[in-house]
């Protein structure tokens, strides 16, 4: 046994991809295939004018051929006669290019000779891990974010000149790319993927995609890859029964499928396929300089039943529904990728209640440092659709969040998921005229600001398009012409440069010390009044209210301060507002009237569909004058 597949057939190796594939040789390229139970493995390609050539297989079961002639570009598959009898051309499962769509052939990279520049950027993650800071992400589908005028996408390169001043100037610090591993077709927009070690050649060349990443770290951006190794795709092409047995996937028909989604599940129970795992999650940390990964569909790998109808499917050892070989793939994916990169953002898309997402496996935890909040999500976006009428009816869909914010570390996700299959877009969601629609956009996007857990975006939501997003086409750019959602959008970018400046909105996202609610239960005006507090007791003030009229001479209890000033006002003029509450700037006043357990208040209007952020500051003076609220 060689000393590479001794790692990987019994060790931890996530450097599977420096042995596997194509690479090169002294002369040509060695090609190398893991199919231990495979009759027999041949090579065809551009380098052998597509003839058969007799791969050796070695003890290990990996099979070899050195091509001279082969070259970079060259396009190439492995015949493979499998132990069923059957023979299936397949792509190389550690191809580091492939031919674009319709084909499916691998084609031969050298990943070496691009000239990275950034250093600073990466020196600065060193020092500073993006976890404990200031996350504002605006996640990304590459092919329908911008499109040339013939409708065909831009390519890495042009999106590398466009793509990182954009995101700069909107005032978002990552972007997350739906995946980019190679995938045959477009509708899946990525999610069932047959190259995991190839960024999709649709736009380009491993080292254009390379250029992306580095322009985006040149302007100050960070890189989240959506990276799915929950299951994959059933291309005859791909993983599926790649030797003729079930090499990648669970040989069990109650384990080895996802029937809703038409895919096959990893065998995580293998070492070899975590290991093949492994690998790539630590290829792209550090082939690509990539920022960290949100790992797919994680509820999926948890639970042996997931989307398992009538029973069908198999307890583990101890008559569980866990999946206990999941769990500890996930622990050492962790642990991998903090090993690569310790700054690393390991992004959980979990979908359930299991606990401890976020925390060490030294504490039972699974070992991500994030875990996208998918119930904030849902419940907003079943209180957003609804008539401001009957919201007073839902109104813990806006406060139940915080029964449990602390108890990870969340991201507050809009998501691509929620902006189509007929779920509306963030203002499509908004019930009411544009006006009503933009001003919703506007105060929920404060209010989300304000919310403890980091952000993400979907791409579009700023524009704010009106439409479902649709991949064949690009965003609504147009709506920039029209001053109402020209306004809009600048609200969005000012409010997130508001965000990224101020350590209350984010410094303490995982302890109730930054957090305090002054109005909770204001459900038959639908208000919502909370503070958020730094770790050196600087505070703000969020007061959002998600009914169409204003509510003036609002009273709630604050903190000892002598005065507020007004931040933010997402109603304001400039932002297409109606203009009824306090400009920003505004000083207003603190009075020693008792209000909502506190010994002093405020009075202020609170403007329709909007949100007023406040900061305090001097020292109240105690001299009650009567009367109380709340």
């Amino acid at each position: 046994m060689t000393k590479e597949m001794e790692l990987y057939r019994g060790g931890s190796w996530d450097s599977a991809y420096t042995y596997l594939g194509a690479h090169p040789a002294p002369q040509g390229y060695t090609f190398r295939v893991w199919a231990p139970h495979a009759r027999h493995v041949a090579l065809a390609g551009d380098f052998n004018g597509w003839q058969a050539a007799d791969m050796c297989r070695d003890g290990d079961g990996v099979w070899s051929y050195t091509a001279e002639n082969a070259a970079v570009y060259d396009s190439y598959k492995y015949i493979v006669t499998g132990a069923d009898g059957r023979t299936v051309w397949k792509a190389d499962p550690f191809a580091f290019h492939a031919q674009t769509r319709p084909g499916s052939d691998s084609k031969v990279y050298d990943l070496s000779g691009y000239g990275w520049r950034d250093g600073a950027w990466r020196e600065k993650c060193a020092a500073q891990p993006p976890v404990n800071g200031p996350l504002l992400i605006y996640e990304v589908h590459l092919g329908s974010w911008r499109r040339h005028e013939d409708g065909t996408s831009l390519s890495y390169r042009e999106l590398a000149k466009e793509l990182p001043a954009y995101v700069k100037s909107m005032g978002y610090n990552f972007v997350e790319l739906l995946p980019v591993t190679e995938y045959p077709l477009d509708d899946s927009w990525g999610y069932q993927c047959t190259g995991y070690f190839a960024p999709t050649s649709r736009y380009g060349t491993p080292h254009d995609f390379m250029a992306l990443v580095d322009a985006l770290h040149q302007a100050g951006v960070g890189v989240i890859l959506d990276w799915v190794p929950a299951h994959f795709c059933k291309d005859s092409h791909g993983l599926i029964e790649f030797d003729g047995t079930c090499l990648y996937e669970y040989g069990d028909p109650l384990k080895w499928e996802h029937a809703g989604w038409g895919t096959r599940v990893f065998d995580f129970g293998k070492r070899e396929v975590r290991d093949f795992l492994l690998s790539s999650a630590a290829y792209w940390l550090r082939e690509y300089h990539i920022d960290g990964l949100r790992v797919d569909a994680v509820a999926s790998m948890l639970y042996l039943d997931y989307d398992r109808q009538g029973g069908a499917w198999r307890p583990n050892k101890d008559g569980g529904r866990e999946n206990l070989e999941a769990i500890e793939f996930l622990r050492e994916l962790n642990q991998t990728a903090f090993a690569v990169d310790p700054a690393a953002l390991m992004v959980a898309e979990e979908s359930t209640a299991w606990p401890l997402v976020t925390y060490p496996p030294e504490e039972g935890g699974l070992g991500f440092n994030l875990k996208w909040n998918m119930g904030w999500m849902n419940d907003l976006c079943h209180y957003l659709k609804m008539d401001p009428y009957f919201r007073q009816y839902h109104h813990k869909d806006v406060t139940f969040s915080m029964v449990y914010a602390f108890s990870e570390n969340y991201v507050l996700p809009l998501s691509h998921d929620e902006v189509v299959h007929m779920k509306g877009s963030l203002r499509g969601k908004m019930p009411g005229d544009d006006w009503r629609q933009l001003a919703g956009v506007r105060g929920f996007y404060a209010y989300m600001l304000c919310h403890p857990g980091k952000k993400l975006l979907f791409m579009g939501s700023e524009l704010p398009q009106w439409h479902e997003w649709d991949f064949r086409g690009q965003l609504d750019w147009y709506l920039l012409d029209d001053p109402a959602c020209r306004a809009t959008h600048e609200c969005l970018r000012q409010l997130n440069r508001l965000y990224r400046r101020n350590r209350a909105l984010w410094e303490n996202d995982r302890d109730w010390t930054g957090f305090e609610w002054l109005v909770a239960d204001d459900n038959r005006n639908n208000v919502l009044v909370f503070l958020r507090r730094d770790r050196k007791g600087h505070e703000l003030i969020c007061a959002v209210n998600f009914a169409p009229m204003s509510w003036e001479n609002y009273r709630f209890g604050v903190p000892d301060k002598a005065a507020y000033r007004v931040l933010f006002n997402t109603d304001d003029a400039c932002w297409g507002g109606s203009g009824c509450a306090a400009p920003a700037d505004t000083e207003l006043a603190v009075e020693a009237i008792p209000s909502h357990g506190k010994d002093q208040s405020l009075s202020l209007t609170i403007p329709p569909l909007g949100a007023v952020i406040l900061r305090g500051h001097g020292k109240l003076k105690h001299k009650r004058t009567g009367g109380t609220q709340g």
